[in-house]
């Protein structure tokens, strides 16, 4: 196995801890929240960290460097030191590094660094599809599996729990999931996610049957999927992956998705599809609770499937790293 070093200029990504894990490396959080995401010091942000990445590569001294973009720059400290090493560079390209407007305006650097890159990790064929366009390889990792050594038990209540998994980004439908709590007050719901990036007006409009968890820890997040009936994690955009969705199928928990092609393929079973309505969602909430035995084997079902379809791209991505297949697990 190469030494497998993770890099995330983030403040948590799951995903980049779960791959490292998978492919026996460590994984690295590099984020300097003191200079904030202002145009104004965004800048000195990024040269701390990348300072700070450069720093955990020389005393890493991996092999193999695997990178989470967006944002793309975090993948320029790693390139040169690949450069000084004779390592290789792998890009973990989520779905924003080609969607979000921010994003946009660098695709001609993404594509010259996705080229040089061992392959680029992508979360669904059309986004395979991007990188192959550009003259460079692709491995289509719709997700990893995700095992919690130590989770802290959820202290659930008595009532139907729906856990929404949120960021409070652009592209989720927050104030439609407000709206759907308060048609159906019998269910409890608990909102992950920091609330400083909710908005005043929403938090006004929270109903009482809606708690904010706040970010919380590994542990007490693996409580969370795990305690739930059901997991909800939902998104405007299309060609988007729900790293909370495949989380929670992971413990075994059904999920409420947004009715994408892409979530309706990799969500076949185990999960209810909705149009982001707040009619819609409650309705779909009802519908689990209802059946909550039969998404529960659903989603058992699904979470075999996943394991069974990692163990094959696992060995595709080593196979890229040149680590033959008799050295895998």
């Amino acid at each position: 196995m190469p030494r497998v070093t993770y890099i995330s200029w983030a403040e948590s990504c799951s995903r980049s801890d779960h791959t490292a894990r998978e492919l026996g490396g460590r994984s690295f959080m590099v984020y300097r929240p003191e200079y904030g995401s202002r145009a104004s010091t965004i800048v000195l942000k990024y040269l701390g960290q990348w300072r700070e990445t450069a720093s955990v590569l020389r005393r890493e001294r991996p092999e193999a460097v695997f990178v989470m973009t967006p944002p793309l720059f975090a993948s320029l400290p790693a390139f040169l030191y690949a450069w000084r090493r004779g390592a290789r560079v792998v890009l973990d390209a989520h779905s924003a590094a080609f969607l979000h407007p921010r994003w946009r305006h660098f695709q001609r650097l993404q594509r010259w660094l996705c080229r040089r890159s061992a392959t680029t990790l992508v979360h669904n064929a059309h986004m395979a599809d991007l990188v192959r366009a550009a003259g460079a390889h692709a491995t289509l990792v719709p997700d990893v599996p995700v095992i919690y050594p130590a989770v802290e038990p959820f202290a659930r209540p008595e009532a139907f729990t729906v856990v929404a998994v949120c960021s409070f980004n652009y592209d989720e439908p927050i104030a439609a999931m407000l709206q759907a709590a308060a048609l159906v007050p019998d269910v409890r719901f608990f909102m992950t996610g920091n609330p400083k990036h909710l908005s005043a007006e929403l938090k006004a409009a929270m109903p009482p049957n809606v708690s904010l968890t706040g970010f919380v820890s590994t542990e007490a997040f693996g409580g969370l999927l795990a305690g739930a009936d059901v997991v909800m994690t939902l998104t405007t955009r299309d060609h988007t992956m729900l790293r909370g969705a495949y989380e929670a199928v992971y413990q075994g928990t059904p999920v409420i998705v947004s009715d994408w092609p892409i979530l309706r393929e990799f969500f076949a079973e185990g999960a209810r599809h909705v149009d982001n309505t707040p009619e819609a969602i409650a309705a779909a909430i009802g519908e689990v609770q209802g059946n909550l035995a039969a998404f529960r084997d659903g989603a058992q079902r699904l979470r075999a499937r996943k394991l069974e379809a990692w163990a094959s791209t696992r060995q595709a991505i080593l196979d890229r790293l040149g680590v033959r297949a008799d050295h895998g697990r």
